[in-house]
This record gives C-alpha cells, sequence and structure tokens, in this order.
C-alpha cells in the first residue's frame, strides 16, 4: 500500500515547542485522513530546529465509495418540504428517490452515493488546511504573506506512492509555497538543494547532510557523548532531561565538547552555578563522584563541526559563562551582607494579591498557622514560629531574583550562613515542598508544619476570593497545594482535622475577631449548621440558638454567626476539592475512587490519614469473597427499599418491632444487625477498620439466608413494613463503615 511523507521547512522553530509541534501535525494530518475514510497503518513524526516532517503508512490508494440514504418528509408532504428535500439530497425529482415504509407511514428516501477519490487529491486538500489551523503557541505573519507560522515557511515536500514504484509529488500550494521533492540540509554544512523520494531516502540524504531527523536520536547521542566525555575527565554528567529535550532543539547535528571556568568561582553553591550555565549557556555541568560537588568543567552541545576542533566554540562559551558566573558571585557575595530578618519589613510595600493584601499579612497569616500546627507536627513552636517568619525573605535577594527556581533553597544557605537552627533552615528550603509528583514530601517536624500551613493559607486565601481552579486553568496552583497537603499527611502519618483548620483560618485571613469567636463557638456543632441551608430566611435564628446551646452567657453578632455559616459552607466545598484531590493521588496508588467516594460520603470526613486507611481496609473487604457478596446483598435490600418507598411515598427508618419477627432467618438478621453494630462502633472507636469490616462481613450469611426464605413484601402491611424497617437497619448498618451506594462494579 502506498505511504505518504510530508516536509514542512522553515526558519528556526523554537526548541520548546518542537516536540508538541511534530505530535500536532501528526494528529491533525491523521485524524484528517481517517475522516475521509482513509485508514492507515501506521505514522511517525519528526523535528528539527528547521523542520516538522511526518510519514503515513499504509494508506489506500483510494477513498472507498460511498452509499448513504437520506430520509425525507412522509408520502403526501407539502410541495416546499418536498424541494427542500431534493435540493438537499441531490435529486432532480421525486422519482428517482424511494418510497420506504415504517411505523408512522411511508416516506421519501434518498440513495446517494458518493464515488471514493484518489487519496493524492484528498491529502492535497487536507495538508494546506492542516497548515493553516496548526496550533502553535505563539505564531505570525511574514511579509506580505497570509499564513500565519512560527517562522517563515521555505519549502514543502510532499510525495505518495508505494515502494516499490518512483512516488508521485501531491500537488498543492501552501500560501504561495508549492510543494515539490526539494529540502535542505545543515545551514553551514550542506545548505544545498536536496531532492528527496520517501522517509527512507529522506532520511539517509539528510544524515549525509549533518542532519539527525530523530528527535530521540539526537537526544541518545547528545547524552552518550556527554557521558563519555564526562567518564574521560574522571567525572560525572549531571543529568537534566529538561536541558537536554531543550538542546535537541536547538542543534541538527550535535557535537558534544568540554570546557571549563575559572575554579574560583566553586565558592558558589553549586545550585546556582548549575542554574548559571543551565539558564544562560544551555550547558551540562560536571560533577566529582568523589566530593559530590561540582567541578570546574562543562558540557556543551555546538551545531557544527568546526575546523579548529572545537576551541573556539569552547572558549566562546568559557568567556560568556566567566562573566555570568561572576555576576552570580557578586550577587550571592551581596546578599549575604544583609541578614534574612533584616528584608522582612520590604513585605509590607510588596502585594501577594490585590483582594487579599501585602506579603507582609501573608507571612503572619502562615505563621499563625504554622504555630496552630506544630503539635501536629510534633514540632518546637519556637523554631516554626522563626521558620515560618524567615520563610519567604530569600525573594528579596538578588541571586533569586535571577533565578527564582531557587526560591526556598537559597534561604537555606543564608540561615545556615546566619548560624540559624540547622531545623529552621531546612523548614526554609522544604516549606514549598512537594512540587510535584516526583518532588519529596518533608519529613522533619518543622518543616511539616510551616509547608501546611503555607499551602493551607494559599488554599483558604483563593476560596475565600472565589478564586478557584476551573477546567484546566489553575493559575495559583491550588491543585499542587492539596495534593502536597494530601502527601504531607499521609506519609508522615499525621492526624489533622482539616475541616475546623480550615474554617478557623477563613476568620484570619478576614482578619475578622468577631468571626474567629463565632467559629470557636460554632466549631463543635458544624455537622448540625452545615444542615442549614444558607437560602433559609430562618437561618441567623437557628444559629442563634445553636450558639446559645454552647455558651448562654456569651453573645456573639449576629452577622458574625451567618459570615461563620457561609465560611462554612467555603469549607465544605474545599474539602470536596481535596476529596477529588485524593481520588487522583489513590488512584496512582492503585486504589479506586469509588471507594474515596464511599468513604468521604459519612459524616464528619476531614481526617486525610483516617480515610486513607478506612479506603484501604474497605478495598480488602471487597476483594474477598464475603465483602462480594455482602455488597450483592445491600444492593439487593437498598433497591426493595429504594422502589418500596418511592411507590408508598414514604421512608421506613425506625427500629423493627421484634414481636413481629416471625421467620427464624429475620429473627437472626436482626440479631446480627444488633452484634454487628456493636462490634462496629467498638471497632471505629479504637480505628479498627480492619475489625469494623470483619464485623460486617458477619452480615453476609444472615443477609442471604433471609432473601432465600423471607417474603419481604408480605401480605400482611404490618409484616411487610416490619421487614422494610429491616432492609433499612441493613443500610444503616453498613453505612457505618462506608456509603455502600457509592461503590461501583
Amino acid at each position: 500500500m502506498p505511504d505518504l511523507f510530508l516536509e514542512l521547512f522553515s526558519e528556526e522553530i523554537p526548541a520548546r515547542m518542537q516536540a508538541q509541534a511534530q505530535e500536532n501535525l501528526k494528529k491533525l494530518v491523521t485524524d484528517a485522513l481517517v475522516a475521509q475514510g482513509l485508514v492507515y497503518e501506521g505514522a511517525k513524526a519528526f523535528s528539527t530546529p528547521r523542520r516538522l516532517a511526518l510519514t503515513v503508512h499504509g494508506l489506500p490508494a483510494r477513498q472507498p465509495d460511498q452509499r448513504e440514504e437520506k430520509k425525507g418528509p412522509r408520502v403526501g408532504a407539502p410541495e416546499k418540504a418536498i424541494e427542500g428535500f431534493l435540493k438537499a439530497a441531490g435529486l432532480k425529482s421525486i422519482s428517482e428517490a424511494k418510497v420506504q415504509p415504517d411505523k408512522k407511514g411511508d416516506f421519501y428516501v434518498a440513495v446517494v452515493e458518493k464515488k471514493g477519490r484518489a487519496s493524492e487529491e484528498v491529502i492535497a486538500e487536507i495538508v494546506p488546511e492542516a497548515v493553516a489551523k496548526f496550533p502553535w503557541p505563539k505564531s505570525m505573519r511574514w511579509g506580505a504573506r497570509d499564513l500565519q507560522w512560527v517562522r517563515p515557511l521555505h519549502a514543502v515536500v510532499c510525495t505518495f506512492g508505494p515502494e516499490t514504484e518512483e512516488p508521485a509529488v501531491v500537488q498543492f500550494e501552501i500560501d504561495g509555497v508549492a510543494s515539490g521533492q526539494t529540502t535542505y540540509g545543515h545551514r553551514i554544512h550542506a545548505p544545498g538543494k536536496i531532492e528527496v523520494r520517501r522517509l527512507d531516502d529522506w532520511m539517509k540524504k539528510l544524515a549525509t547532510a549533518k542532519v539527525v531527523v530523530d528527535r530521540e536520536r539526537r537526544k541518545a547521542q547528545i547524552l552518550a557523548d556527554a557521558k563519555n566525555l564526562a567518564m574521560a575527565q574522571g567525572l560525572e554528567l549531571v543529568e537534566d532531561e529538561g536541558l537536554l529535550e531543550e538542546v535537541a532543539g536547538l542543534v541538527e547535528w550535535p557535537v558534544v565538547l568540554v570546557s571549563e571556568f575559572d575554579k574560583a568561582f566553586l565558592d558558589i553553591p553549586d545550585e546556582v552555578i548549575r542554574a548559571t550555565i543551565r539558564n544562560n549557556q544551555k550547558c551540562f555541568v560536571l560533577r566529582d563522584g568523589k566530593t559530590g560537588r561540582l567541578a570546574n568543567k562543562f558540557i556543551l552541545v555546538a551545531n557544527i563541526e568546526a575546523k579548529d576542533g572545537g576551541d573556539e566554540i569552547r572558549a566562546g562559551n568559557a568567556r560568556v559563562i566567566r562573566a555570568r558566573l561572576a555576576d552570580a558571585k557578586f550577587f550571592w557575595d551581596a546578599d549575604r551582607k544583609t541578614k534574612l530578618e533584616e528584608r522582612l519589613p520590604k513585605f509590607k510595600s510588596i502585594t501577594f494579591h490585590d483582594r487579599l493584601g501585602s506579603q507582609a499579612e501573608r507571612l503572619e497569616r502562615i505563621s499563625l498557622l504554622a504555630d496552630q500546627l506544630a503539635p501536629v507536627a510534633k514540632a518546637d513552636a519556637a523554631k516554626v514560629e522563626r521558620a515560618a517568619k524567615l520563610a519567604k525573605a530569600d525573594l528579596l535577594t538578588e541571586v533569586v531574583g535571577e533565578f527564582p527556581e531557587l526560591q526556598g533553597l537559597m534561604g537555606k544557605y543564608y540561615a545556615l550562613g546566619e548560624k540559624m537552627d540547622p531545623d529552621v533552615a531546612s523548614a526554609i528550603e522544604e516549606h514549598y515542598k512537594p512540587q510535584g509528583p516526583g518532588d519529596r514530601a518533608p519529613t522533619a517536624p518543622v518543616s511539616i508544619a510551616v509547608a501546611l500551613a503555607d499551602k493551607i493559607d494559599m488554599l483558604v486565601c483563593f476560596w475565600a476570593i472565589d478564586e478557584k481552579p476551573t477546567g484546566s486553568k489553575d493559575p495559583f496552583a491550588l491543585r499542587r497545594a492539596a495534593l502536597g497537603i494530601i502527601r504531607i499527611v499521609i506519609e508522615n502519618g499525621l492526624r489533622l482535622k482539616l475541616r475546623d483548620t480550615l474554617w478557623r483560618h477563613f476568620a484570619a485571613v478576614r482578619k475578622d475577631e468577631a468571626l474567629a469567636e463565632a467559629i470557636t463557638i460554632l466549631g463543635p456543632l458544624h455537622a448540625d449548621i452545615a444542615a442549614l441551608s444558607s437560602e433559609d430566611v430562618e437561618t441567623a435564628v437557628k444559629l442563634e440558638a445553636l450558639a446559645s446551646q454552647i455558651e448562654r452567657d456569651k453573645r456573639v453578632e449576629l452577622t458574625s454567626l451567618v459570615r461563620a455559616h457561609k465560611d462554612l459552607d467555603l469549607t465544605t466545598d474545599l474539602l470536596a476539592f481535596f476529596a477529588d484531590r485524593l481520588k487522583v493521588h489513590l488512584r496512582e496508588q492503585g486504589a479506586r475512587h469509588d471507594l474515596v467516594d464511599a468513604v468521604f460520603a459519612l459524616p464528619n470526613q476531614d481526617d486525610l490519614l483516617m480515610i486513607v486507611r478506612r479506603v484501604e481496609a474497605l478495598g480488602k473487604f471487597l476483594d474477598s469473597d464475603d465483602g462480594k457478596n455482602l455488597l450483592v446483598g445491600y444492593r439487593r435490600a437498598a433497591n426493595i427499599l429504594r422502589d418500596e418507598e418511592k411507590k408508598d411515598k414514604r421512608s421506613y427508618s425506625g427500629a423493627p418491632d421484634s414481636s413481629l419477627l416471625k421467620e427464624a432467618e429475620e429473627k437472626a438478621l436482626s440479631t446480627a444487625i444488633l452484634r454487628a453494630e456493636d462490634e462496629v462502633a467498638a471497632a471505629l472507636k479504637n480505628e479498627d477498620f480492619a475489625a469494623a469490616m470483619t464485623a460486617v462481613a458477619g452480615l453476609r450469611a444472615p443477609v442471604d439466608a433471609f432473601f432465600d426464605k423471607v417474603t419481604v413484601n408480605a401480605d400482611d402491611r404490618a409484616l411487610r413494613e416490619n421487614r422494610l424497617k429491616l432492609l433499612d437497619r441493613i443500610r444503616k448498618a453498613t453505612l457505618s463503615v462506608a456509603d455502600f451506594s457509592r461503590i461501583e462494579g
């Protein structure tokens, strides 16, 4: 079968765009081919700094013929309806349509047959359309051209044909550039025209013209050569996947070289040296395997084979890096002349967010919250207060201003330089962690307290001003903050009452003492007030009554009570956000998301560690035969109960009458439920979720026997009601460990 080959040759495409661009080209073209009935066997895309290319294997030579039936109006319909049908179907008269009967009568049907076109014709339409709508992150028009493209397009190669024959050029034009078979090699080594026919021919000729067209091959070549050069120097390459990806997009013919800088710069922290060399010159650093410190040598990747063996390239890069490192050393030395604490007053004039106050106010909130969380993390309160106060101070240093990715880390270096407690210094660095799935969560108590405070403050702040993540948009990285809290809590085995912590922090964000007092009064009643609707005109009265139950001699402004109620709504919404993030986290660990839903549906579930342990116990229980069979029995009970309650327009809650338990099986079930309820309550009190599941599992046999031997919908109305109440007890018994109605499968 024929193959398609396409190359779009242009000026240099930004390195950061190339990998996605080659995938976009593949998707745009192959999706369009399939939409036209041209199904293919395989496709692969390529990218270099000056070209995007695509090969599609195993395409048919022609589109398949298409036959479509278009249903029209009923026989005898008005003339205008028939005229519209004829026009839409492309028929000249109604006699060309056939009459097809169905249940509603006889209808006109037009049979439209469309002959398939040659694949070259379809490709000639598809490619210009794909190029015109190409989703570059940034694009522009060039000169008088109409095409919006990332860089000026110079040539297009497009051929189609079987391997055994000479492929034909697919003729089309893109903004004045006609398709053909001409491409170009390396800008310096082989700038002349090259005629190519198909993929293998293109790859061979461009390799001869000093172009490695396969991106993955360029990456592998750079990495292997860099490691070999490092080994020859007795050093180790500090691998950097992101930098490797970028460098592979800067060169078509990678030539790896090693150079060096002055040893005096090794007094600068390794991370600053690496950031300087990486960010400014796109070079790799080398490490002494014996000491673990950086060496004064670096790896660079050139795009040419220089006649002098690369000596001038090495020297040029060394000169630039020397100047950059001199700047970095100046910043490093200058920063250490001012203590971190002396920088704090400047935060008063720096806005955190126009609706959330200054950075100084944020630091004050973090400090207060970290102090509250210190007992949870079992951290020294004085150290926590010190670390929280200085956590953001390095944002005002010159090094972090130049290299923002070093925030936190530089704060640790400056803190250690000031002879601060190592726990405080580590917390300044680690309070940002974890910053992603590959980053570790902090484990030191002081770091834990400050990291939790920082992330909780971010979430509560932006929830308070209704700046929540929407769809794929999350400008303040709130999803990452929530996942960070989840990981810190779970990985360190922390017991954190999240609802109260979040709710109380809303008062801190609003800087409202009366609100904080109202939350303190209402705190023990949050389960009751959560049930009150914000739309209920009597909510304020009910809140006041609830507050008076706690402290009759203490009066809080009614407005504060209402605001506390509204903030509880926000807290509940934020907890739901945590539930979604927890599902993502546990799914990555192999857990089922529906089990998280089943546990989170229980009242007052805000202890993340206990939720995870419940989910783990529930998962093991449902993997057992007892669990699977009890779930079937539960669903049968729940379905019968739901249907009967809907039919009777009433609920069947309440304890069944023991005198109406006639059959042995229903008596046994009632006894088993009472026993299970007691055992589950005792197990949950001890937080022994495995034992709670075992107690629930004891219901399996009596539930099975009940459904086998007992008729629920008995003729006797009192007997029927009593048995439906027994089914409700099954539902309530299982609800103490999880909401079984949310479990799938």
